[in-house]
């Protein structure tokens, strides 16, 4: 058995650090040697069985005897293997490897320096200030780093997580106070999700952070150990004390001295004016084209560059598939992409999962279309049956007093379009804010009067069929609604044990997590003989028909046959023996309600047992004997249990954990009732759509989603279609009356007396047909119910074309192209459309189905109104300030307490508000955020960062038009001039990768590859290098390289534009139209120009990359010297050794560059074999050349000798306790391969640090 020894000191965060790894080696692979999980010890090591010396913990014994391994790093690796976040040399790993590296050698020290002498464990001479400022210094990387990362490394917590979190455990609780975890916002976010992650939790609990004020004392725990002070520390002490002596009295003189005259204050330096919200003024009627003749702002204002663009693409018609062409019809040998809409509820405003669907089926949309295909994204809403009818039901009652019933069918549903006239078009207008490219003219809502006419058609055909049909069934009932609701529209509120809840209708809160346990007498026993049976709802006791036990359980065996007596009802019960009893839960004996409960109902129905309903729409009791009947279910619930008392039949009640079915729209607990209603028979509907999917005929992507639908699909159940609802489609199904002696009387279960028809003279006539009277002898009754909303949303895909009457859009969009919604719909809606496409048209709707993840909050939590981390797109887009987030929890329909607990969840996560994003940001970070088969954690923070993007692209583009200069005239094509230079062929290389990259991410739906392409070329490449290189050539004398350099220039701008647009619309549109066409027939409007393809950019030049690959390795191995050595100010020079000619030929021809992006003085190239000149830092820019960076005269020798020898003691302890570890007895044979690799890449490194700092010292040493 293997031993973990850690410290039991609340605040010993190395071996917390263990700890955490060890949950997630549970949760995981295990740990890394293959053996079972660690015992926790909370002491160090027996004497007798420690290695020497004695380890620092936390320590790891394999075994006894077996292999010891200490410190938190090993020991966390050990123990969570996985957390590596790839295999050893992958570059996650590596990755990770850096991040904990920084963690161990940066962040520790640095915590310890600024939260120990806050605890009273230093000496009070350390300057707390400075230790702070360490800390500060310390933090930056990260800060910048997790600016666009919700973790160090992936998208879940690893290794180097675990690490930098513990590392900075003591900070945040001692010394982070409110003001300074706001300059650290990205830290402090990251900080904060990953100690809410279970693991983390399991070991920290809840982690408080410092509020500002410091307990009266802190103890230090029994591994902080304070060491004597050195004789020349206890000197250095002295004298800072003679120098605060000496200010101090020199303060003192001072103050004793007269007051010097008053000066004139001076008057404030000029800074950069807040050019504050930046908006566009001028007047621009809708639809017109926006006036961008003007100056360009000073920087990106999201307000400017948005305003006026969509009415104009709408006006222009640009999102029409008929645009540009004579119809729809007509052939286009780039083809044809179609895609409908998840149609919105008609009552719903935009939340963050309409933002990721629309974001990504805008920017697929957008890129068909630039390639030139017949492109239609067809909009339409859903008329959401229950919302919609509960909605206007508040509005009725709120304004009127009336209830629905008082006011009648026909006023009610007139009120309903009232409503959806004045209300209704709110989400498409959210939807233009979002840039969505949907063709308006087309929009389709599911009560208009073609869609009506497809479902009556749908339902009449699919009757006629026997595929619909009528049945007395459980339903998921809601008592509130007094309707069947569907399973999607069911919450599942899962309990630990005893808890009270809100039911509506209810005074008083409503216990539930209990099994309350009560006795029925066995009848005709002469003994007080019974069978003890348990049940979470007591109230449905009263329709109790029989009590099951196992037919193996040998409690029972002399119960065949035998019947127990209802203490309440005048029947006895039946005992019935069925496998579906569990023998080892409660006393193995299960009460049977087959009208309240869907096992018990099967129950029954295998032993042909009665079911009797108890309970009425409303949830009131029925049936049943007073003085329970007409009570509420819940008061009934009370009474009974108050009557077994009473009666001595009660035996006991205990916590029982279990799962509360709660309505989402009135949060009533759902009862199974038993309820005639219409069915679809689904089994070989379902078997068709699951054969498509195993044909390929069909694809679902991500792929892992397949075995889900296949799943669904073999167990199959038939899909109730009744609601009992006045807003919906009205189900065109007629009960029958006939007049005519010689025709019993139909019962409701009866299907031959219900005639379906697509009117009710149709109906007559083929109800007088089947009975054989003529039709005048006929009455109908047509069902009150309507349709559950998501049988009209299956026909969507074709009902918005007008089926079942043929049209030109029918012919040419249906079957669609792509179906692109959430996971989390799959069976609700993908599936249903799939299998009544196929039914009723013969064809799938569409060929491939996308299905995005879900969207959680930064901590990946789901979204959720009480935790206060609901957002709003809008807020994302504009800004909201915190007291503006809290505005809107107080219109919500939360409870006081839960508007508390959501108002310190919005104080957590946005103290400041949210800033304003702009609509751009939020698309393109949900599409970068987008990962095939994960749910995405979304921190707004990252879209800031895209709007911090945005800027770049306008002050890139602005510092363009400058440098093309107002005469600039595009060459008429993309194609190189032949006098480019090296950087203008390499630019010109990377956008053609870029432009790979792109086409091929949209493609495989790989949105995060595209966003990373093109953030990358813009930013990393465009901005941080090839504009830097571009200034000296704008400027320089060379006339027809600088016009090269323009029209490469100008290509960029063009092409780069052009791939961003579908996630960008608003910005890329206002900067292409600032630049000038190439000819005067070119497109009027970003949207619709072609989008770059490889075989426009093919202009891939590896001899070019190699070279500015090496200028770059240069660049960065300068930069990382001057910042070696602070020369932050100074333009050092440079000296490059090379290993020979061809190298050395290649780094003259890149060492203007370097200069430019290096900000170095002179870049010379020494000669093979040549000295280096004396004083200079050495770093390698590849295995062919070395940087030498003049230090001479620019840096204090003795100082940074002192900060190396530092250095260089810790690196030595570090490669010995590797060499030592792995010199030990066992290791081969016990160590994981790929910590064995770990180790052996982390002593080499150690290793090169080494040479690489007796380098620098034996430089140094040359200087004195």
């Amino acid at each position: 058995m293997s031993i973990l020894y850690v410290s039991p000191h609340p605040d010993a965060f190395p071996s917390l650090r263990a700890l955490i790894a060890a949950r997630y080696g549970e949760a995981g692979e295990g740990p890394g040697w293959g053996g079972a999980h660690p015992r926790i010890c909370l002491q160090p090591p027996p004497t007798s069985r420690a290695p020497f010396p004695p380890p620092r913990l936390p320590a790891l014994e394999q075994g006894p005897g077996g292999l010891w391994v200490w410190g938190a790093t090993a020991v966390a690796q050990l123990l969570w293997p996985a957390g590596l976040g790839g295999p050893g040399g992958s570059r996650a790993a590596v990755l990770v490897q850096q991040w904990v590296s920084y963690a161990d050698t940066e962040l520790i020290p640095a915590a310890c320096g600024a939260t120990l002498p806050a605890l009273g464990l230093r000496t009070s001479t350390q300057d707390p200030q400075a230790a702070l400022g360490a800390l500060g210094r310390a933090l930056s990387p990260l800060e910048e780093w997790l600016r666009l990362h919700t973790y160090l490394a992936g998208e879940a917590p690893t290794l180097a997580d675990l690490a930098a979190v513990t590392a900075l455990l003591l900070p945040f609780r001692y010394v982070l106070d409110p003001s300074a975890r706001r300059i650290w916002g990205n830290v402090t976010r990251w900080f904060i999700t990953c100690v809410q992650q279970p693991e983390f939790r399991a070991v920290l609990g809840e982690v408080v952070l410092y509020s500002g004020a410091r307990p009266l004392s802190q103890q230090p725990g029994p591994e902080v150990l304070v060491p004597p002070k050195t004789a020349t520390q206890l000197k250095k002490e002295a004298k800072k004390r003679e120098k605060l002596e000496k200010f101090q009295q020199k303060q003192k003189t001072q103050q004793q001295q007269p007051p010097p005259a008053e000066k004139k204050p001076k008057p404030e330096k000029r800074g950069k004016r807040d050019p504050g919200v930046i908006t566009y003024d001028l007047p621009t009627p809708a639809g017109e084209k926006k006036d961008v003749s003007g100056t360009m702002p000073d920087s990106y204002s999201p307000q400017y560059v948005e305003a006026a663009w969509y009415p104009w693409w709408e006006q222009q018609g640009f999102f029409k598939p008929e645009y540009g062409r004579s119809s729809v019809s007509a052939p286009n040998p780039r083809g044809i992409f179609m895609m409908c809409i998840p149609p919105p509820n008609v009552t719903g405003s935009l939340h963050l999962g309409h933002a990721l669907t629309n974001a990504i089926q805008d920017s697929l949309t957008r890129w068909h279309r630039m390639r030139g295909e017949t492109t239609l994204w067809n909009p339409g809403c859903d008329h959401a049956g229950i919302a919609t009818q509960v909605v206007v039901e508040k509005k009725l009652w709120r304004e009127q007093g009336l209830s629905r019933h008082q006011l009648g069918r026909e006023a009610f549903l007139q009120e309903v379009w009232k409503w959806k006239e004045e209300k209704g078009d709110r989400i498409y207008h959210q939807l233009k804010k979002l840039g969505s490219s949907l063709d308006w003219n087309r929009a389709c809502f599911t009560m208009d009067p073609k869609l009506s006419t497809a479902v009556t058609e749908a339902f009449v055909r699919l009757h006629e069929e026997g595929v619909i049909y009528r049945s007395t069934r459980l339903v998921n009932w809601s008592c509130t609604l007094n309707s069947a609701i569907s399973d999607i529209e069911v919450d599942k509120k899962e309990l630990t044990g005893r808890t009270l809840l809100s039911v509506p209708g209810y005074k008083e809160k409503v216990e539930f997590g209990v099994l309350v346990s009560f006795a029925y007498k066995i009848q005709g026993s002469d003994s007080d003989e019974e069978v003890v049976v348990a049940t979470t709802r007591i109230e449905t006791m009263l329709g109790d028909v029989a009590v099951a036990v196992h037919p193996k359980d040998p409690r029972y065996q002399n119960l065949k046959g035998r019947s127990v007596i209802h203490p309440f009802l005048s029947r006895s019960l039946p005992i019935v023996f069925d496998d579906f009893v569990d023998m080892e839960f409660g006393t193995g004996a299960v009460k049977i309600t087959p009208a309240h409960d869907q096992n018990d109902y099967e129950v029954g129905q295998r032993h042909g047992l009665e079911a009797v309903s108890i309970m009425d729409s409303r949830g009131a009791l029925v049936n049943v004997p007073p003085p329970f009947l007409g009570l509420p279910r819940f008061e009934a619930r009370k009474a009974v249990l108050a009557a077994l008392k009473e009666r001595g039949l009660f035996r006991g009640v205990e916590d029982n954990p279990m799962v509360v079915p709660l309505c989402n729209r009135s949060k009533d607990v759902v009862e199974p009732l038993l309820r005639p209603q219409w069915y679809v028979r689904c089994g070989e509907m379902a078997q068709a759509a699951s054969a498509a999917v195993t044909r390929g005929d069909l694809r679902i992507l991500p792929e892992a989603h397949q075995r889900t639908w296949h799943t669904w699909m073999d167990n199959i159940r038939d899909w109730c279609i009744s609601r009992q609802l006045w807003w919906g489609h009205r189900i065109p199904a007629y009960f029958v009356t006939v007049s005519d002696p010689a025709v019993p009387p139909g019962e409701d279960p009866d299907e031959r007396y219900w005639m379906s028809g697509r009117s009710e003279a149709e109906a007559r006539e083929k109800a007088a047909k089947e009975f054989g009277v003529s039709p005048d002898k006929i009455s109908l009754q047509q069902d009150e119910d309507v349709l559950d909303t998501w049988f009209s949303s299956g026909l969507f895909p074709f009902s918005i074309f007008g089926w079942p009457n043929q049209s030109e859009d029918l012919s040419v969009f249906y079957p669609g192209t792509l179906l692109e919604t959430g996971h989390d719909i799959l069976f609700f809606w993908v599936a249903r459309m799939v299998m009544l496409g196929l039914k009723l048209t013969g064809k799938l709707p569409f060929r491939e189905v996308y299905l995005h993840a879900i969207v959680r909050d930064a901590h990946g939590r789901k979204m959720s109104k009480s935790l206060g981390n609901v957002i709003d797109p809008l807020d994302v887009i504009h800004g909201v300030s915190l007291q503006g987030l809290h505005d809107q929890l107080l219109s919500s329909n939360l409870d006081p307490s839960e508007v508390e607990k959501a108002k310190e969840g919005q104080k957590a996560d946005f103290p400041a508000g949210i800033p304003e994003c702009g609509t751009d940001a939020l698309r393109f970070g949900l599409c970068a955020y987008t990962s095939q088969g994960r749910d995405i954690n979304l921190d707004v923070n990252r879209i800031l960062g895209y709007r911090h993007f945005c800027n770049k692209l306008w002050n890139a583009t602005k510092f363009a038009l400058r440098g093309l200069g107002k005469g600039f005239v595009p060459s008429p094509t993309s194609k190189p001039g032949g006098h480019e230079s090296l950087v203008d062929r390499w630019i010109r290389s990377r956008l053609t990768e870029a432009v790979r990259l792109s086409n091929q991410g949209f493609q495989a739906y790989d949105f995060s590859a595209v966003t990373t392409a093109q953030y990358s070329f813009w930013l990393y490449e465009l901005c941080d290098v090839y504009l830097e290189c571009l200034k000296p050539v704008l400027n320089g004398v060379d006339q027809v390289v600088a016009e090269c350099a323009r029209q490469t220039l100008y290509t960029c701008l063009d092409v780069g534009l052009r791939l961003l647009s579908p996630f960008m619309p608003f910005v890329t549109e206002e900067l292409f139209q600032r630049l000038p066409r190439r000819t005067p027939q070119a497109p009027p409007s970003l949207c619709i120009t072609p989008y770059p393809e490889p075989s426009e950019c093919s202009w891939k030049d590896p001899d070019a990359e190699a070279a500015m690959e090496l200028a770059l390795s240069i660049t960065r191995a300068v930069r990382s010297l001057r910042a070696d050595y602070n020369l932050t100010r100074i333009r050092p020079d440079c000296f490059l050794e090379v290993a020979d000619e061809a190298t050395g030929a290649l780094a003259s021809a890149v060492s203007g560059y370097v200069q430019a992006l290096a900000s170095a003085g002179v870049v010379a190239v020494l000669a093979l074999g040549a000295p280096v000149p004396q004083g200079c830092a050495v770093a390698l820019a590849s295995d062919r050349c070395s940087v030498h960076l003049q230090l001479q005269g620019l840096v204090d020798p003795a100082r940074e000798l002192g900060k190396l020898q530092a250095k260089r003691s810790e690196a030595q302890r570090q490669a010995q306790r590797l060499r030592e570890r792995r010199a030990a007895s066992g290791y081969p044979s016990k160590v994981p391969l790929d910590v064995q690799e770990a180790d052996r890449t982390k002593l080499q490194q150690t290793e090169a640090e080494l040479r690489k700092v007796d380098e620098a010292i034996a430089l140094f040493q040359k200087m004195l």
